[in-house]
């Protein structure tokens, strides 16, 4: 009966412990962070369009502002453009949308959320013959590239930052969540 009585302490205690440390690892895994909300990004990106890109001397596009999207299953962000195409291989202007999904990066010389590893959707302009729709979308890869690479999404303000920079923290690793993006800190690096 001691030896029972014992025994069940013993392990009374060492769950308790585990208890304890299942705690603190939790705890030590949750990193602080900061959270900029879709409407913030939308209002951020707007004023740097519409942009003009120029297909072979053949065709000017230009794309205007995007509508972004939160794609948290994929940790990406999406964009659909509206896309004017005029120039001298076409008799009128037509309009088109165009859609990109792309993660994101943190750009530490100027504190910035930018666009990076950008993947094209399709560019489809419904009054335009399918041969030529196709031949813009020949060029959609190098569009995506020259329209929205390295595209400021977000600029972290000293003041957004001051506490984790006191902490000896930087941000790290951005998650898409469907409230935003989610900036964590981490560890500055020597």
């Amino acid at each position: 009966m001691l030896h029972r009585r014992r025994f069940l302490n013993t392990m009374a205690r060492g769950l308790a412990l585990a208890g304890v440390a299942m705690s603190s690892l939790r705890t030590a895994q949750a990193l602080p962070s900061y959270t900029v909300p879709l409407e913030q990004l939308q209002e951020a990106v707007a004023p740097r369009f519409p942009r003009s890109v120029p297909v072979q001397g053949l065709v000017d596009l230009t794309l205007l502002a995007p509508r972004l999207r939160l794609l948290p299953e994929v940790n990406r962000l999406g964009a659909a453009m509206t896309v004017e195409a005029a120039g001298p291989a076409l008799r009128r202007s037509h309009t088109g949308t165009f859609d990109v999904e792309f993660a994101l990066r943190y750009e530490a010389s100027d504190r910035t959320l930018r666009a990076h590893q950008i993947k094209l959707g399709r560019l489809d302009f419904p009054s335009l013959k399918p041969a030529v729709n196709e031949l813009l979308n020949a060029y959609g890869p190098v569009l995506a590239e020259q329209s929205l690479r390295e595209v400021v999404l977000h600029t972290l303000r000293p003041q957004d930052t001051a506490l984790f920079d006191g902490l000896g923290l930087q941000p790290g690793p951005i998650t898409v969540t469907p409230k935003g993006l989610s900036v964590a800190f981490v560890n500055k690096q020597p």
